[in-house]
C-alpha cells in the first residue's frame, strides 16, 4: 500500500444557511453544523482510505463566532495522520456573508474515522506522507491528540501515553504517573 499526501484528501464543502438550519435567533444550529462537518470529514477520510469509513470520535468543537441565516459556510477538511485502521481529519469552518464581503473563521475540529472492508471489518489504511511544515506539525501533534482521545475514552492507560507524558513532564518524567495521581 503506497502512502498518500494530505493534499490528496483535501475536501471543501459549501452550504448555504437556510431558515430550516437556524434557531430562533437566526443562527445556524450547532447540530446541523456538526452533521455537515461529519459529511465533509468522511469524504476526506474516504479519499485517503479508498474505503467506506465510519466516525469513531469527534474532538472538542468550539464555536468562535455565530453563523447567521444567509451565510455561506465552507468546511475545509484534510487528513492529518493515518494510523493502522484509522485516520484523523482536521477541519476549518469559515462563514462568509457574501453581500457584505466578510469572511470569518467559525470553528475548527478533529474527527477520527475507521476504515472498513466489504464485510464491515476494520482494515488497514494507506500511510500519510506530510509534505509541508504545517502538515508535518499536524502529523506530529496527531499522536498526542490520539493518546488523549484514547485516555478520555477509557481505552488507554495514562502510563502508556508516552507522547503526552513527554509533553507535560519533559525530562522530569515520573516513573509511574498513574500511581502518583492516585496518591
Amino acid at each position: 500500500m503506497t502512502g498518500k499526501s494530505p493534499q490528496e484528501s483535501y475536501t471543501i464543502m459549501n452550504e448555504l444557511v437556510l431558515p430550516n438550519d437556524t434557531n430562533t435567533l437566526n443562527n445556524l444550529m450547532g447540530g446541523r453544523l456538526l452533521h455537515w462537518m461529519d459529511i465533509a470529514a468522511a469524504i476526506s477520510a474516504q479519499k485517503h482510505c479508498n474505503r467506506i469509513v465510519v466516525t469513531a470520535s469527534v474532538d472538542n468543537v468550539s464555536f468562535q463566532s455565530p453563523i447567521k441565516l444567509g451565510d455561506v459556510i465552507s468546511i475545509e477538511a484534510k487528513v492529518t495522520r493515518a494510523f493502522t485502521t484509522s485516520v484523523e481529519v482536521r477541519m476549518d469552518v469559515w462563514a462568509q456573508n457574501i453581500p457584505s464581503g466578510t469572511k470569518v473563521k467559525s470553528n475548527e475540529a478533529y474527527y477520527t474515522f475507521v476504515a472498513l472492508d466489504k464485510d464491515g471489518q476494520k482494515t488497514a489504511v494507506p500511510e500519510l506522507v506530510p509534505e509541508t511544515d504545517k502538515e508535518r506539525a499536524l502529523y506530529e501533534g496527531a499522536l498526542r491528540r490520539r493518546q488523549l482521545r484514547l485516555i478520555l475514552g477509557g481505552k488507554m492507560n495514562p502510563n502508556d501515553a508516552t507522547e503526552l507524558k513527554a509533553l507535560f513532564f519533559g525530562d522530569q518524567l515520573p516513573p509511574n504517573l498513574g500511581e502518583e495521581i492516585k496518591q
